[in-house]
Parts: structure tokens; sequence; C-alpha cells
């Protein structure tokens, strides 16, 4: 049975190989090569991964990342699509799920929101529920270093408190939307934001926001 990790998988390897090794991302610094050795590492080399998170392992996950960055474009996208080895976590579907359904679908964005003549996607509610249980479990880690009170706002009316603090800002958007200001892409997410100008303006310049 497909699953929003598996479908959100497929659409992001479908785009890089569509958008092809040397288009922008949304990271600083990536191409899509980049990326999509990003994508690659994290899954098949958890001995660097940690680099992301580790500062002492920085240093070797930058090497794990060029080597895999070098290889031919197209078999980094084929490891994408089959996804993990066999006795990777990531196997398991209730881990897939949970890890991988935000990642894919914020590289995914990533990609598509780099270009010029990019515009929002059309997604179910199902999927955008799905979108506001992660963001709500991991809302207070995203949003732990920010400079001001914030709080996360679907336009129904449900919140999730980002970081307490005063001033308050307050974000509001559809799930998806409110995932990539979340994570980071503040200039990329259709969102209203409500609240001190100053702080707003903190908010926006701020590199604290994301993991």
């Amino acid at each position: 049975m497909s699953t929003f990790a598996k479908r959100e998988r497929l659409l992001f390897a479908d785009l890089l190989e569509t958008a092809g090794p040397e288009a922008p991302t949304l990271c600083e610094g990536w191409l899509t090569r980049d990326l999509a050795a990003h994508v690659v590492v994290r899954e098949r080399r958890p001995d660097a991964a940690g680099g992301a998170l580790i500062k002492q392992l920085a240093p070797r996950l930058e090497k794990v990342m060029a080597e895999f960055a070098a290889k031919p474009y197209e078999e980094l996208i084929q490891l994408i699509r089959t996804g993990p080895p066999r006795f990777s976590p990531f196997q398991l579907k209730q881990i897939d799920e949970a890890a991988n359904t935000v990642e894919f679908y914020v590289h995914t964005e990533d990609v598509r929101r780099a270009q010029p003549d990019w515009a929002p996607r059309e997604l179910d509610p199902v999927f955008q529920d799905a979108l506001w249980s992660r963001l709500e479990r991991t809302a207070r880690l995203l949003g732990r270093g920010v400079p001001t009170g914030l709080v996360l706002r679907r336009p129904d009316g449900q919140t999730a408190v980002a970081h307490r603090g005063a001033p308050v800002v307050t974000v509001t958007g559809e799930p998806s939307e409110l995932l990539m200001f979340a994570f980071g892409r503040q200039n990329a997410a259709k969102v209203a934001v409500d609240g001190d100008e100053n702080a707003i303006a903190k908010l926006h310049e701020s590199k604290q926001l994301g993991i």
C-alpha cells in the first residue's frame, strides 16, 4: 500500500530528474546534485549523517557528501527511488512515514520553489492533516532558537506553539506552508504573519528556524 513518504519520495526523484543536476534549490549553497547527495547519505550512511547534528562529525559528513555528489547524477536519483538499504530502519513503514514524509515534502519544495515560475501544489486535506500532525509534534524543536514568541496557526484556528516568549508572532497558513516556514524557508512560504513589526523582521532574518 502506498504511503505519503513513498509518494513524496517518487515525486522528489522525478523532479530531480526533470530539473537536472545543476538546478538551484532553496538550500543555501546547494544545487540539485548536492541535495540529492544529502538525501542518499542520510539514508545510506548513518556513520556520516550524524554530522548534521553533531559538530564533531561535520567534517566526516562533508567528506562523504562530496564523495556522493561526485557520483553520476542518474545513480543518485536511482538510489533515492529505490529507497534505503535492506536492513535500514527506514525500511519499516512506521519509521519511513514518521521520518521521511516531511523530509521529502520539504526537499521537493526546495527544488520547486527555487524556480521563478513556481506555484503551490494542490494538496488533499488528508495529507495536510498528516503534515499538521507532524508539525505539532516538532514545532518546539523547530522553533527553539528563534528570537521571539512564535505561534503557528491553521486557517481553521488550530494552533501549535513553536516558541514561548514575547512579543508573539503568529504565522497563519496551511500546514504545508507552515512547515516550509518552520523549516527555515520563511521567504518561500505562503503564510500571513502578524505581530510586532520588529519581531516579524527578526523572525524573517532568523537563521535559527528548523533543525
